[in-house]
């Protein structure tokens, strides 16, 4: 009998831990980062002309639209390699595109990837693929499930738990990420109209002025557009399927890119063009469980200086995790919140083939940039870029005829400036190079200062050149990979190019 019952007790102590445990649980929100890839902020709710991002816009009003975030690098290896450690990627040796792909380069003792901080606090971690288990549907609905780190993950593990979206329920609290890949150079770029009711006029786009106003610039601008109303399409699908699943109450939604926009002077330019990303946070609403943060305001436009290594301090921040002692993002939303920055920091090395080295820092109103290479050109060889953007076909058309002037003609030059210093807040596209203006000369000195604090503080990898093996590595390849294209297509190209999408100017360019 005594033993019946001491049995009973344990049972029903054991019922209480657990149902203690499961409420404990499930007062930890779910997280869910949608990722668009070579994304600016090109949004409606960004003041951008012509194009229609009804959910995205909706989504900002409801929750939290950051107006002045910025990745760390201009390209997806290096800025993912940055935001899911939440460190610099030149400070872990991750910093040239494409990089330490053998197995050669863990992680530093104490450095992880946000996954494995989460892990331990009971979260169960998801990069998704697929969304929907209708083939039809799921020929657009899809994630493509890219991580892309120069680093080595650790030999027989996994970085996520899962990857479809139809488990997300049944394993709470979740860390998920999707990946959207309509706004990145390729197939789903060149076919995102398709699955549009409205597409962009060319006529009404806004391009930068260090562009030739040229129909092939608008069409190339106008599809780009398109890519974007596709995510925001893909997106609304995304924010059904939480409210389908009654996850729409406790699973705090991010909206993000990894870089800025796939375009000259864009990806792989670490200007505002290249780093510069939308950030939308919105907290559930209507969960008297879940009150929302400190420092989150809903329906606010925040201009507070955000770096993307940032956000993977806060999330773990939001899930209630310390923040690790080596992380270099700073949490910028609830109880553990730092103080804001006063300069975001950035730069970019070895793309593929083309190498430069160039370091940058922001505060809100200016930005200065400090280039390595002086003497190498602006469109320096990157075989993938002369084959993917029919701009820099245009370019180099216009340039051979004669025919480009005024900022446009800058980006053929053969050489670039040691520094550049630019007024964002009077000049966006940064076109009037500032750095030899005496008026100038303090502010210059002021954010030279703190970019080398900065390199010395983080230990810049970079200071250091790569084995000049592991360029020509990528140049041979490139050559191999490009060159075929490269010498068999016609001339004009660039006027009927695949990223035109439905704009193209002639079906068939003559030779």
């Amino acid at each position: 009998m005594l033993r019946s019952l001491l049995a009973l007790c344990l049972i029903l102590t054991a019922g209480v831990y657990f149902s203690q445990q499961v409420s404990a649980a499930e007062q930890q929100p779910n997280i869910l980062w949608i990722i668009a890839e070579d994304m600016g902020p090109e949004l409606g709710c960004y003041g951008t002309p012509e194009v229609k991002t009804p959910t995205l816009d909706r989504l900002a009003e409801q929750g939290m639209q950051f107006q002045n975030a910025f990745t760390v690098t201009p390209v997806c290896s290096t800025s993912r390699s940055s935001f899911m450690t939440g460190m610099y990627a030149m400070s872990i040796d991750a910093h040239n595109h494409r990089s330490h792909r053998d197995g050669t380069n863990p992680l530093p003792e104490g450095v992880r990837v946000i996954t494995d901080w989460l892990r331990p606090a009971g979260y169960t971690t998801a990069n998704i693929r697929n969304l929907t288990k209708d083939r039809k549907l799921a020929k657009f609905y899809k994630g493509t499930g890219k991580t892309d780190w120069n680093f080595t993950y650790p030999e027989g593990k996994q970085p996520f738990d899962l990857k479809d979206w139809d488990e997300l329920k049944q394993h709470q609290p979740f860390y998920a990420q999707i990946n959207f890949s309509e706004t990145h150079r390729g197939g789903a770029w060149n076919s995102a109209h398709e699955y549009l009711d409205y597409q962009v006029d060319p006529e009404k786009v806004q391009i930068p002025p260090y562009y030739p106003d040229h129909p092939v610039t608008r069409a190339v601008w106008a599809q780009y557009l398109n890519t974007v109303m596709a995510v925001d399409k893909k997106v609304a699908f995304i924010l059904d399927l939480l409210k389908r699943d009654q996850l729409d109450k406790n699973t705090i939604v991010v909206f993000m890119a990894d870089h800025g926009r796939a375009m000259p002077r864009g990806k792989q330019w670490p200007y505002d063009s290249g780093l510069h990303i939308p950030l939308i946070i919105y907290w559930p609403e209507g969960n008297s469980d879940l009150p929302a943060p400190a420092q989150y305001h809903r329906g606010e436009k925040s201009d507070q200086l955000i770096s993307s290594i940032d956000l993977s301090a806060t999330t773990l921040a939001l899930a209630g995790i310390e923040k690790p002692s080596r992380m270099q993002g700073q949490v910028f939303l609830g109880s553990q919140t730092e103080k804001p920055r006063s300069y975001l920091f950035g730069g970019r090395d070895r793309g593929d083939e083309t190498v430069f080295h160039i370091r940058t820092v922001r505060d809100k109103q200016f930005r200065y940039l400090r280039n390595k290479y002086p003497e190498r050109p602006f469109l320096q060889i990157n075989r993938y870029k002369e084959t993917q953007y029919p701009i820099i076909g245009l370019l180099r058309d216009l340039h051979a005829k004669g025919e480009l002037s005024g900022p446009p003609a800058v980006l053929m030059a053969e050489t670039r400036p040691r520094e550049e210093l630019y007024d964002i807040r009077n000049d966006p596209w940064e076109i009037n190079n500032l750095a030899e203006n005496p008026a100038y000369a303090e502010t210059k000195q002021r954010l030279s200062a703190a970019l080398d604090h900065w390199m010395e503080e983080i230990d810049d990898k970079g200071r250091t050149p790569e084995d000049p093996a592991i360029p020509e590595f990528w140049d041979e390849r490139a050559i191999r990979v490009y060159s075929k294209n490269l010498k068999e297509r016609p001339k004009d190209w660039f006027k009927s190019a695949p990223g035109l999408g439905p704009y193209k100017l002639k079906e068939k360019a003559d030779k």
